[in-house]
């Protein structure tokens, strides 16, 4: 069995004098989870002494130079009214940790995030007070082989996946020796996706928030499907199977006439997910299967959704968080492909900038934010917010996300994913190393569902 023994721990703190002061965060911000994303990068190394040529301190001090434009992540949060979070601009800094495994790369198989993947990334102790937590923390393991895992943990609250990625990505082009361009910078200013409060009565019914997900049936509550075993796995798709799941959706879409599809073609992501959402309703038996109600939540990037847009660099939650409108595994498994890759387009299709808008009033309107936040679970610290697992399903997406860019003067990774899926149902689709279309898929479901479920995931593939 793998282990791993921490080195050093360190705090970086900018590197050049930073604003300070407290600022307010947007609606957007108050509704993540107020834990942390953690990813990894894996390295492997390629020239003869089978070492790559690591210098911590030298990715300390790239780390304090992205600190000067990413300043509001050497702070701190802290609670305020309504269960809300503020952000003290203290220079209080980041924290990366050195460390060694005693192992090769290649034991560990293809990096789904399991226990020993979860060793990879930092650990956060959630039970002290909320001032104290870093809100971003890295870990660089060297391995026996020579190659290195750089596993982070960027705080859900100050980020979401492309402001993380544009972050990472610029401290490993500072450790390359390399400055940051003009549209490289961070775009700082929350404001921006902050509520207006300017209308009296909102303009949408916000079903995120204000209708519960759907139980299994006969239950009163999530409470049995929470306590059982789960297990991860990675999905693996190549572009064939990518293009041939997009043709068949598009082929049997109800929005056809004379034989030709009325819409936009479906996406990448209404495919792969209408095919993921079928499935699992194969595999989720239930007493009265046909009409067991299910959805699937969404998190729908809004930058390029407002009027005017977001500059790309913004850095903060820019994300909605948008859901199915509740179907039945009985519509969904009679119905072709098109049919669940539709509803899961009509949901995404809600997200304009006026219903953006809305959301954020939504948000501003609440006494008390706690309830809205994602559902998650901290290793005995339970959950603030509706289970989210079975018989629904959380399905996020990375591929348009740049992981494959972190360079800090090794190369490119071999493997970036999520060091950790915490939930039932839930699943990011992943671009591959391989960048020739083809997709990987991390995928938590419970153990007793799992295999069946692969194994329909494939056959289905081929109809």
């Amino acid at each position: 069995m793998m282990s791993i023994s921490i080195k050093s721990n360190s705090i970086v703190i900018p590197s050049e004098p930073t604003p300070s002061g407290l600022l307010q965060l947007s609606e957007s911000d108050q509704v993540a989870q107020w834990t942390h994303a953690p990813a990894i990068h894996i390295y492997k190394s390629n020239n003869n002494n089978n070492n790559i040529p690591f210098s911590f301190e030298k990715m300390k001090n790239a780390l304090s130079r992205a600190l000067v434009h990413f300043y509001l992540l050497a702070g701190r949060l802290r609670w305020i009214e309504g269960g809300r979070l503020e952000l003290d601009c203290n220079v209080m800094g980041v924290q990366i940790s050195e460390a060694y495994a005693d192992a090769k790369l290649d034991e560990l198989g293809d990096f789904a995030p399991t226990g020993v993947v979860e060793d990879l990334v930092p650990k956060i102790d959630y039970t002290t007070p909320i001032e104290e937590w870093p809100l971003f923390l890295a870990q660089l393991t060297r391995f026996s082989c020579g190659g290195i895992c750089v596993g982070t943990a960027v705080s859900h609250t100050m980020a979401d996946g492309l402001s993380a990625t544009n972050f990472i990505n610029s401290w490993a082009k500072l450790a390359r020796g390399c400055d940051l361009e003009d549209n490289e910078i961070p775009f700082l200013d929350r404001t921006v996706l902050r509520s207006s409060k300017r209308l009296m009565k909102l303009r949408f019914d916000h079903i995120t928030y204000t209708t519960k997900s759907p139980l299994v049936i006969g239950s009163l509550d999530a409470k049995e499907e929470q306590k059982k075993e789960t297990s991860v796995t990675l999905l693996k798709l190549t572009r064939e199977q990518v293009e041939g799941l997009k043709n068949r959706a598009n082929n049997e879409t109800p929005y056809q006439e004379n034989g030709v599809s009325t819409i936009r073609p479906y996406s990448r992501y209404e495919a792969i997910s209408g095919h993921m959402w079928r499935c699992a309703c194969k595999v989720r038996r239930v007493a009265d299967h046909d009409n067991q109600p299910t959805r699937v939540r969404i998190l729908v990037d809004v930058r390029n959704r407002l009027n005017p847009p977001l500059p790309q660099q913004y850095f903060g939650n820019a994300i909605c968080a948008t859901v199915t409108s509740t179907c039945l595994y009985g519509d969904l498994l009679s119905k072709p492909l098109g049919y669940s890759a539709g509803k899961l387009r009509e949901a995404i299709e809600t997200v304009t900038d006026e219903y953006i808008m809305s959301n954020l009033d939504f948000i501003a309107s609440q006494k008390h934010v706690g309830g809205l936040r994602n559902s998650f679970h901290i290793r005995g610290l339970g959950t603030e917010a509706p289970f989210l697992g079975n018989p629904n399903l959380s399905l996020g997406s990375w591929m348009n996300l740049p992981v494959y860019d972190t360079d800090f003067g090794w190369g490119k990774p071999t493997y970036v994913g999520p060091g950790l899926l915490n939930m039932d149902g839930k699943s990011f689709i992943l671009p591959s190393p391989l960048n020739d279309g083809s997709l990987i898929i991390a995928f938590r479901l419970q153990t007793q569902h799992m295999d069946s479920f692969k194994k329909f995931f494939y056959e289905d593939l081929a109809i």
